[in-house]
């Protein structure tokens, strides 16, 4: 759905006070949470303002999303 918010606060509700916590803890997570917050509003702002963009570079951008994603679940995990 375009313009869906998946920012790691609503990709994982359960998880919101480890997030803050390690935020404030760990520099290296504080880092791929910048960029991957970057990277998502950039995508959906490519996506509600129908700004026109490739679709190969929309999906580049959407996999890069997600990469950072699996990476900061598998902080949240360990």
């Amino acid at each position: 759905m375009l313009g869906e918010p998946h920012d790691l606060l609503h990709e994982f509700p359960e998880l919101t006070g480890k997030i803050s916590s390690m935020r404030a803890a760990n520099p290296v997570f504080e880092h791929l949470m910048t960029d991957y917050d970057d990277l998502d509003a950039r995508v959906r702002q490519l996506e509600e303002l129908g700004i026109p963009v490739a679709d190969e570079t929309i999906e580049e951008l959407k996999k890069e999303r997600l990469a950072l994603k699996d990476r900061l679940y598998s902080f949240l995990r360990g």
